[in-house]
């Protein structure tokens, strides 16, 4: 077959109507799921390509999403990406990725890029310094369907997938409180950011609950990085009463936590025990693997997209704001579990 192959040919080959394969390439309703699939078939064997700036045209939309988070290299934001990809590429969405290195500035600068790009909607986790919203402004003047996941701002009319922060602080410290320990220190990124906040609030309400006392001198907030979790395990051992225990709001903490505490030859987790928040692959295949608060970021990315879908599939283009929260799960290991 000479030239490039159209819906014509495809008809041709399956004796039927042209009207028949558009339908069926575009996942209309009425097409049945054994003709779309023998449709897709004979188009990948033919090597179709649908003509993506006719079909923006005539749908009125160009069939990209933006995706923007702080870091693509962080394996939490990597899963929630691959979780968005799952759900989308089936319906014919391809994703255009961005990162902010946790920069405000870059962050407005990709919203305004997308949006010229004319994306059908953005999938977004704010930077860390992000106080204003101007920029998510302009997303919703523009009626392009904004969807906040993991880090996120309180927008009327703007959708949420988030995991139960709060209650993933408090498994964490409760599940310290059972194996004994009395003196539980939390060691957070920085608390004006509303996910390390719930965590920090879920550990407080821990402690009380419990009977335990909550001490201020027992909170260090800090940056995610191993170093800083090296530095914050130094500075709580200068106290005259040391803690017996920490909850971190971050794994990469945990694990500068986790070497300092071999460093000073502390026995874990006979004489002090660790507790990390999000999982990371890292934390089970250590020698001694941290026990650490599961974020679900596949599910979380695949939630995303979902909600993406029917915001944009709304019939008269009705607003629908979500605010989805998935649950916490704790993985114990040995960091944390006494014999």
């Amino acid at each position: 077959m000479s030239g490039k192959t159209t819906i014509y040919d495809i008809a041709k080959q399956l004796n039927i109507t042209a009207a028949t394969v558009s339908r069926a390439l575009n996942d209309h309703p009425r097409i049945s799921q054994d003709t779309k699939e023998l449709v897709l078939k004979t188009a990948k064997e033919l090597n179709y390509e649908q003509n993506k700036l006719a079909l923006a045209l005539k749908s009125g939309k160009t069939y990209l999403v933006g995706v923007v988070v702080p870091y693509i290299n962080r394996n939490f934001f990597s899963n929630v990406i691959r979780g968005i990809e799952d759900e989308l590429y089936p319906k014919g969405y391809r994703v255009i990725i961005s990162q902010t290195h946790e920069e405000e500035e870059k962050e407005i600068e990709t919203i305004k890029s997308l949006l010229n790009a004319q994306v059908d909607g953005i999938l977004m986790s704010i930077s860390k310094p992000t106080t204003v919203t101007e920029h998510f402004d302009m997303i919703i003047k523009k009626n392009v369907p904004l969807v906040f996941f993991d880090r996120k701002k309180d927008i009327p009319g703007v959708s949420t997938v988030t995991i139960d922060d709060f209650e993933g602080g408090y498994k964490a410290t409760e599940h310290l409180i059972q194996q004994g320990c009395k003196k539980i220190a939390h060691v957070s990124v920085y608390l004006n950011i509303g996910i390390y906040k719930d965590r920090f609030e879920g550990y407080k309400k821990a402690l009380l609950d419990n009977g335990l006392a909550f001490r201020e001198e027992y909170i260090i907030q800090t940056e995610s990085q191993v170093k800083a979790g090296k530095k914050a395990l130094d500075d709580l051992f200068k106290l005259n009463d040391k803690p017996d225990a920490i909850f971190t709001s971050s794994d990469h903490i945990a694990l500068g936590v986790m070497q300092q505490l071999k460093k000073k030859e502390v026995k874990v987790p006979d004489d002090f025990c660790v507790v990390g928040f999000s999982n990371e692959p890292f934390t089970k295949f250590m020698e001694l693997p941290i026990s650490s608060v599961d974020q679900s970021p596949i599910e979380m990315g695949r939630m995303s997209a979902k909600v993406f879908l029917e915001q944009i599939n709304s019939k008269k283009k009705v607003k629908i704001e979500k605010k989805v929260v998935l649950p916490p799960k704790l993985h114990i290991r040995k960091s944390s579990l006494k014999e």
